[in-house]
């Protein structure tokens, strides 16, 4: 038999010995992308945004006679037509929906830059390299240190996230700090909060969500159905999502809501036990971790406040408040709650499926209040929407436009069942909207982006507007009474006796008087009444509230619900005053000491003393701190009245930067007691 004579070019094709994605934080990848503060050993890019990688051959690369494509793939069955495999090509004259060139060539060593599409999936993508050789295709074998996340790009223009302001790229992409208003808009308080989105195992976490909501891939890349699926995965109702929601103050099989300091421990948690749901939560930790969530996956995110927040049990535009024939309070009848505050979030999207105008800021809020679409879920919403009274846009704008431009209305219940409305407020709800502002830790007053000034006639056209899209409002007219009463503002610590004034205005010129009726109520800040602590029929103007009246029937929040109610004699006017009093807790003090350098071992230490008279059970404490500090826990059986206890932990900075600690105290006598520290590490 004739030995075959081996074809010396048949063996020249290309080989590759080394795909080197440029993945280190200090290479040109991660500080081009902004992706340089995530805690990963992986590349991590963004969308519509080139990248480079390095590809070493066995020999010099030869345009015009080596073929080879750059392999992505995502999900467990790839196809080109549904995005999940994309080859990308060296050479002008074959490209996909990706862009390939060749950047650089050094001996056997080519760079290549590689675009992907504005609307490419995000996700981990895996990459391979392949070559033709006569034989067929070759394929570098699965690599999975060299797996590629792609997240979506608000720096680039050609991206529906694209956000063109690069201090609120800083604030709402790239900050792991924020600050969550709560209390009352008379009396704001304040809560540091760690997102923690750049933080090891978040973007993860927050991948998993989405295969936890069999979220096909192919939609992946859309934004408006990223943040409606999240909107309903991060509440665990109807869809086992991350977190259950709990306002009834039993926490016992889980962590109460205001003992957590940052997302991070929820969404690892979350995803190590892949999937079950993280107890408990209210309002503001579900904006935080939806915003965690958002900022993680490249999508400009904030948490906003809305104070005094309609929550509408019947879907218009009314808060339905009713009091007897004498003018008091039935708290039997009256269903509607105002929350004191409520929490959502705002991400920022172009809206290509609603007409001009309507993209920008929108609202997703995963609070578990309402279905929409039959699941627990509301929004993207379009502010500008909102503002405008075009709520026929999807999606849940008359939820939020009732949120933020509810009446609240007082009827007078008649002996016969019949109701008629004596007063109308139109101003009591949505009284502030509050966001962080840019860069600094103060605060920023967005009203006007959801509502033009009360009383104006834009705000009338609006009203109007939302009227013809089906927002019942009440159409009486109640004659304005000739007296007014007032509940002024008061700082009041837990722990303290204090007065409540009532204060009365006569715009006649006769003699007036009055039965007023006063009640104190501890509420949740969900507006919903826990127990009565006073109340009271009144011809005077003060009226004291003991310590040992409400100490034993506060709730979380700390909040008494004021509502003055009364009818004037002479005219049979009815007259009405509401007021939410925060009470203020005492603080923890949070003290760092060492060299505040990157490795350098340092020391916290976090103080705190019973003020009250009683003993405090079950103390539970947490710190942690983005980039310096990972979450850590302590608890205390008991702290005496009068006692201090001190804590003292050790850390080694991460990494440089400006960051903080903080801190929280937690028991079921004492809850919302917070304290921080700023400190600034050297490399």
């Amino acid at each position: 038999v004739p030995i075959p004579v081996r074809d010396p070019h048949v063996w020249e094709f290309l080989d590759i010995w080394d795909v080197d994605v440029l993945k280190r934080p200090q290479d040109i990848n991660k500080q081009a992308h902004h992706t340089h503060l995530y805690s990963s050993d992986f590349l991590i890019v963004r969308r519509a945004q080139e990248f480079q990688i390095k590809i070493t051959f066995d020999r010099p690369y030869k345009p015009a006679e080596d073929k080879f494509a750059v392999e992505f793939v995502i999900g467990p069955s790839p196809q080109y037509s549904k995005g999940t495999y994309i080859p990308v090509f060296p050479t002008e004259e074959r490209q996909s929906v990706w862009r390939g060139r060749i950047v650089e060539t050094s001996d056997n060593v080519i760079t290549m830059g590689i675009t992907t599409s504005p609307e490419c999936i995000v996700g981990k993508y895996m990459i391979y390299v392949s070559v033709v050789t006569p034989y067929g295709i070759r394929r570098t074998r699965r690599e999975p240190k060299s797996d590629i996340y792609i997240l979506f790009n608000p720096w680039s223009p050609a991206d529906p996230v694209f956000l063109d302001d690069e201090e609120e790229r800083e604030e709402c992409i790239m900050n792991e700090l924020g600050i969550i208003y709560h209390g009352t808009y008379d009396d704001v308080s304040e809560r540091a909060w760690n997102y923690g989105q750049f933080e090891f195992g978040v973007l993860d976490a927050c991948l998993f969500i989405m295969d936890k909501a069999d979220m096909p891939l192919s939609n992946r890349g859309d934004v408006i159905k990223v943040t409606r699926v999240a909107s309903a995965m991060l509440n665990s109702r109807d869809d086992d999502g991350v977190l259950v929601g709990n306002w009834s103050g039993d926490y016992t099989y889980g962590v109460p809501p205001t003992s957590w300091t940052g997302s991070v421990e929820i969404l690892l948690d979350y995803a190590g036990s892949r999937g079950t749901p993280v107890c408990y939560a209210q309002c503001w930790v579900y904006a935080a971790v939806f915003n965690t969530f958002l900022r993680c996956l490249g999508i400009p995110g904030r948490v906003v406040t809305n104070f005094f927040s309609a929550h509408d049990n019947d879907g218009n535009l009314k808060m339905d408040i009713i009091l007897d024939e004498n003018g008091k309070l039935d708290r039997n009848r009256t269903k509607d709650s105002i929350w004191n505050y409520h929490c959502w979030n705002e991400c920022f999207m172009a809206r290509s499926d609603l007409p001009p105008g309507f993209g920008g800021w929108q609202v997703v809020d995963a609070t578990p209040q309402e279905t929409s679409d039959g699941m627990f879920r509301c929004g993207p919403a379009s502010v500008a929407a909102v503002k405008h009274g075009q709520i026929c846009y999807p999606f849940d704008a008359p939820f939020v436009f009732a949120e933020v431009n509810s009446d609240v209305i007082f009827y007078r219940r008649q002996k016969d069942g019949t109701l008629e409305a004596v007063k109308v407020n139109q101003t009591h709800v949505g009284r502030m909207v509050l966001t962080k502002a840019v860069l600094h830790d103060g605060r920023r007053d967005i009203t006007d982006h959801y509502k033009f000034p009360e009383g104006s006639p834009e705000e009338r056209r609006v009203l109007e507007k939302a009227e013809e899209f089906g927002c019942q409002r009440e159409k009486a007219s109640v004659p304005q009474s000739d007296v007014e009463v007032e509940i002024p503002n008061l700082d009041v610590r837990v722990g303290d006796n204090f007065d409540v004034t009532l204060q009365f205005k006569n715009n006649s010129d006769q003699r007036r008087s009055a039965d007023v009726y006063i009640t104190g109520t501890v509420v949740y800040y969900t507006g919903v009444p826990s127990a009565e602590v006073l109340e009271s029929v009144k011809y005077d103007v003060k009226v004291l509230v003991r310590v040992e009246d409400y100490m034993h029937k506060l709730v979380e929040q700390a909040n008494i619900h004021f509502i003055a109610t009364g009818k004037i004699k002479e005219t049979g006017q009815i007259i009405t005053a509401m007021k939410v009093i925060t009470m203020h807790n005492p603080k923890l003090i949070v003290k760092v000491t060492g060299s505040p350098r990157v490795s350098e071992e340092m020391y916290v230490s976090v103080e705190f003393t019973n003020p009250f008279k009683f003993s405090l059970e079950n103390v539970d404490l947490r710190m942690e701190g983005p980039g310096i500090m990972p979450f850590k826990r302590k608890q205390y059986s008991i702290i005496a009245p009068g006692t201090s206890i001190t804590w003292i932990e050790t850390f080694s900075p991460r990494r440089a930067g400006s960051t903080k600690l903080i801190a929280s105290l937690d028991c079921a006598a004492l809850r919302q007691v917070y304290g921080e520290t700023e400190l600034t590490i050297q490399q």
